[in-house]
């Protein structure tokens, strides 16, 4: 079974395919599954502000024997991928069901062998083995901070263009991509501050894969350890994107420290008190995996550890878009190895009894 269809659940279910598993149909009991709380493909793509453009889009990568057509630039992201991501479903006639909230995965039994229970809101499924590919978007997260503002806060995933912001002072918080985004936007109506933790971390050179697989060994190495987290994006530093361009131009990028407190107008250094009228939090999501606590996957560290993409405490489960692999080009390779691993672990699929997701 596989629970969610974003980037990452998708190309788990493609590989799924691939090696010979049988798609889950209604009227049988065995195949897989994917489980997908969107009402409509898309994943998080189809929620991102219709301000955010594909020419702005912080990288992009094809899902696995299927090419996105050269869109227009100035297409919404929001309308785009989820097209995408529609027409991928169809290709490849990947078994999705939605909207299907899972609650809950448990195993079925003591026994190390034993299925596992997933139960949702329609209905509960056993699963010999489970790809979790749930992502972050349904967990923005907000830093806590002394004092209470009076005026309009919002989170990034909140944010649905500067429209509304045209005149004000926006107070921007966070040093990635999607505070730069918003910084290249309300810039252009109004008036920005922004606002970071530690000072942004800036890459001068070109992307290469060198670079990236360092990133990426980075995120590895903390996932690995059962440490919380931390995006890929994160570490990759902030590069000349079209968004970082638009948002220099404007003189957006004048970055403050962090704010010791919240006001009623605004946010305050010490005796220094800046009023504004609005706060953008772009500070980040976390991962959305309350629905696999019965397990006890966490580690003492507080994440979850990984061995490649299977938890290290429960070989029939693996976590795909988590960690390292929380990234379009990461997400097409965690689902292939988390596909390999299962089929090490189940042998090689034979007629509907491989990983059989079934409504009991």
């Amino acid at each position: 079974m596989v629970v969610g269809a974003g980037q990452a659940g998708l190309s788990a279910a493609y590989h799924l395919r691939r090696r010979g598993f049988a798609p889950h149909r209604a009227d049988t009991d065995g195949g897989f599954v994917v489980l997908d709380a969107g009402t409509t493909p898309g994943g998080a793509w189809a929620h991102r502000a219709p301000s955010l453009r594909m020419a702005t889009v912080h990288g992009f990568h094809d899902l696995p024997d299927f090419e996105l057509p050269a869109p227009d630039p100035g297409a919404p992201a929001r309308e785009v991928v989820p097209g995408y991501f529609t027409a991928y479903e169809a290709k490849h006639a990947l078994p999705v069901v939605r909207p299907v909230h899972v609650r809950a995965v448990r195993p079925e039994s003591d026994r190390p062998d034993s299925r596992l229970l997933v139960e949702t809101d329609t209905g509960t499924w056993s699963t010999r083995a489970l790809i979790n590919a749930t992502g972050t978007w349904t967990r923005p997260f907000v830093p806590h901070y002394p004092g209470h503002f009076g005026g309009r806060q919002l989170h990034y995933a909140e944010y649905r263009g500067p429209e509304e912001f045209a005149g004000k002072r926006v107070l921007v918080v966070g040093g990635g991509a999607s505070a730069v985004q918003v910084l290249s936007e309300v810039a252009a109506v109004g008036e920005t501050v922004w606002v970071t933790r530690t000072p942004p971390v800036y890459h001068e050179g070109p992307f290469t894969p060198e670079y990236g697989r360092a990133v990426v060994a980075r995120v590895e190495e903390r996932v690995r350890q059962g440490l919380p987290v931390r995006s890929v994006v994160s570490v990759t530093g902030l590069g000349p994107s079209v968004a970082y361009r638009r948002a220099e131009e404007l003189g957006a990028l004048r970055r403050r420290p962090m704010f010791d407190r919240l006001t009623e107008h605004g946010v305050a250094w010490g005796e220094e008190e800046l009023a504004v009228d609005a706060i953008v939090w772009a500070t980040g999501f976390r991962p959305e995996v309350g629905h696999l606590a019965p397990l006890g996957l966490r580690s003492p560290g507080g994440g979850i550890a990984l061995t490649g993409t299977r938890a290290t405490a429960d070989p029939r489960v693996h976590l795909v878009g988590y960690g390292p692999s929380a990234s379009t080009v990461g997400a097409n390779r965690a689902g292939r190895a988390a596909v390999n691993d299962l089929v090490a672990l189940l042998g090689s699929p034979a007629g509907e009894a491989a990983v059989p997701a079934q409504r009991s």
